[in-house]
Formats: C-alpha cells, sequence, structure tokens
C-alpha cells in the first residue's frame, strides 16, 4: 500500500495539498493523532485499499518525536513518502489575518503571539523535514500547488464534473450553484392549458418550446459560454461546476434547457 503523509506548518497548504492527493483517488484522513496511524494502516489494509494521504500537525507535540521510528517500521511493509509544506514567516501571517483563523498552537490564555506559535511549530516539527521532500509555498498559490502534486502523481485529478440543475425562482437560487442563467424571458408554456401539467421532460412541452427562435438562442449561448470558460474553470483547479438555470416555477422552461444542455455536454 502506498502511504503519503502531509505535514508542515500550519497556513503552508496542508489542506490544499490533501485535497488534490483526495482527487487523484486517495482515501484522505486530516489532523490524525501519530498514535492512531499504525491502526488506521491495518483498517485500510485489511479493507484493501491501495492509497492513503494522511495530514498530520503539531497539536500533539510529544507525539510527533515518535514518528520517525514509525515510518522506519512502516516502510518495511509499505511504500512511504512524505511532504513537508513550508512558508516564510511573514507569508503564514498573511494568511492567517486573511483567513482570521487561529493558529492551532495559539490559545487565548497565553501572551504568545502568532509569531510565536509558528516559531514554535517549526521546532516541533523540525525532526520531520529531515523525513520528507520540502515544499516552500511562499509565492505558490493554491491552484499551482494542487497540480504540481498531481505532476508528481504522473496523474491528473479526475477531471470536471459539469452538473446541471434546474430551479425555480420563487424559491430561491441554489446556494450551491457556480453559474446562474434566468431564463424567465423565455416563453413559458404554463399560460398553455394543455402544457401547464406537463414538465420540460415532455415531448409536448419540448415541441412548444423549439417553436421560439429565442428559446434555441438562448440554448446556444450557454452552450457557447459554457465551453469557452470551463477551461478556465478546470485550469483554477476545480473538481466539480454547477449550472443552475431558473425560470419562474422550475417547471418548464429551466428543466427543458437542464435536458438539452445535459444531452450536448455528454457527447
Amino acid at each position: 500500500m502506498r502511504i503519503q503523509l502531509i505535514t508542515g506548518i500550519s497556513g503552508s497548504g496542508k489542506s490544499v495539498a490533501l485535497r488534490a492527493f483526495e482527487d487523484a483517488g486517495y482515501d484522505c484522513v486530516d489532523n490524525l493523532p501519530v498514535s492512531l496511524i499504525e491502526q488506521l494502516v491495518e483498517t485500510m489494509e485489511g479493507e484493501r485499499c491501495q492509497r492513503i494521504a494522511i495530514a498530520i500537525d503539531a497539536r500533539r507535540g510529544a507525539s510527533i518525536s515518535e514518528l520517525p521510528a514509525l515510518l522506519k517500521k512502516l516502510r518495511h511493509q509499505h511504500q512511504v513518502d512524505v511532504l513537508f509544506l513550508n512558508a516564510d514567516t511573514n507569508t503564514l501571517v498573511q494568511r492567517f489575518s486573511e483567513t482570521r483563523r487561529r493558529h492551532p498552537l495559539s490559545h487565548p490564555n497565553q501572551s504568545s503571539t502568532l509569531i510565536d506559535a509558528i516559531e514554535k511549530e517549526r521546532e516541533l516539527l523540525a525532526p520531520l523535514s529531515n523525513e520528507a521532500q520540502q515544499i516552500d509555498t511562499g509565492h505558490i498559490p493554491a491552484h499551482t500547488l494542487r497540480h504540481w502534486i498531481a505532476d508528481q502523481l504522473k496523474e491528473r485529478p479526475i477531471g470536471l464534473a459539469l452538473i446541471f440543475e434546474s430551479f425555480a425562482f420563487k424559491g430561491g437560487v441554489p446556494s450551491e450553484a457556480d453559474i446562474v442563467f434566468d431564463v424567465r424571458c423565455l416563453p413559458n408554456p404554463h399560460y398553455e392549458v394543455a402544457l401547464r401539467d406537463q414538465n420540460g421532460l415532455d415531448q409536448a412541452v419540448a415541441d412548444y418550446l423549439c417553436q421560439f427562435p429565442e428559446v434555441s438562442q438562448m440554448l446556444t449561448d450557454i452552450e457557447s459560454h459554457i465551453q469557452k470558460w470551463l477551461p478556465h474553470y478546470l485550469k483554477d483547479g476545480r473538481s466539480y461546476l454547477t449550472v443552475a438555470i431558473g425560470c419562474t416555477g422550475g417547471q418548464h422552461r429551466s428543466v427543458y434547457l437542464v435536458h438539452q444542455l445535459q444531452q450536448f455536454f455528454s457527447k
């Protein structure tokens, strides 16, 4: 089994790295105590897992000292790699300031500063840096780190999942939507009595909408927009992109367009 350990200074990108391994098909565990690593490996091996990635930080400083011996033991039976992420102190301070998160070694009731916590963490993790491949992320954007890891694994993340969903504006815009198209300007089958109780998947509704040039134009424009910008979303490191199409009731126009888009992009 291949075991990838991810460690380093808080704020240097461990979460980004762990997601990159997850996208590459690894089973991932975050902030696992060193004392539980061997037990996890045995469990995953019993389940015939081939690849796991484990993120470790300095919150349990005492157990970190046990890790070099554990690595030596695990390497007798498994392929074990260690990735150590680092960044200069000024960059880390800026990142914590931007995210407004507390450093894991900072304590509200103590007078130590953020810089004190960072330097304490460096001291605790120093023995691991000698066991690891080191990366300075001080000037590396998150998506660059993610793709660098994918390159090192000689595999790419499993593409981008393109998700289409219809919704009714009267119920609000879906919170998970990345792109929203408002198609309430198109002719509404609701006002055709024979179509009122049908939906956008019914042939009669499709035939009704197809007769209007603006419906075809709207569909073509949405397809073109997605095709144009999809490579940029991929470059940004997205694993999925949710496109929401909304009409008044979420029954006719939006359902029809979502169905057409799903067919178009499935090709």
